[in-house]
């Protein structure tokens, strides 16, 4: 009997740890940027969707991001610009899309001629007064690099992986 009670109570515990690691997940860690092998990336012609559709997207990127443990990085933009046609490009070289989606969940916000959606990166406590401005933000809606979030502006001019290393120290803040 004595037997039977050891064994109970193991599976028991058995049973319990992985509930317990499941009921309060670790955040993604933070994964430095690979090494580009690219030096260059082609502009994406047109980088941002619909204005209409930017609330819905930021909406359901936070969901997925707690879901998954992953922060969101919130790309601020438009398709008439030449720098955030450049990040786009930066953004999909296949080393770069792999390690971004690794560690964010992606969302292009297309906010016009800058008179559009504004008030998304008012949540954060950042004002678009140019474009790109980047921004990432935590699952729980904790901006990481508000202070830095126009550093991508001159995108046509950084390397792509100046562009991955800085946005990998604005993600090792959080």
């Amino acid at each position: 009997m004595r037997h039977f009670l050891l064994a109970a109570a193991g599976l028991g515990l058995a049973f319990v740890a992985p509930l317990t690691a499941q009921a309060a997940p670790a955040e993604q860690p933070a994964i430095p940027a690979p090494r580009l092998s690219e030096t260059a990336a082609p502009p994406v012609a047109t980088p941002y969707p619909d204005t209409e559709v930017a609330h819905d997207q930021v909406t359901a990127a936070f969901a997925l991001a707690q879901k998954t443990h992953r922060k969101v990085l919130l790309d601020f933009g438009g398709n008439w610009c030449p720098d955030c046609k450049m990040l786009s490009g930066i953004f999909a070289l296949p080393d770069a899309a792999h390690w971004l989606e690794s560690q964010f969940v992606m969302v292009p916000v297309n906010v016009g001629r800058i008179n559009t959606n504004l008030d998304l990166a008012s949540r954060y406590g950042v004002t678009i007064k140019a474009v790109p401005t980047v921004i990432i933000v935590t699952p729980d809606g904790h901006a990481l690099n508000g202070d830095g979030s126009t550093a991508l502006g001159n995108a046509r001019s950084m390397s792509p992986q100046a562009v991955l290393d800085l946005i990998s120290d604005w993600n090792k803040r959080g």
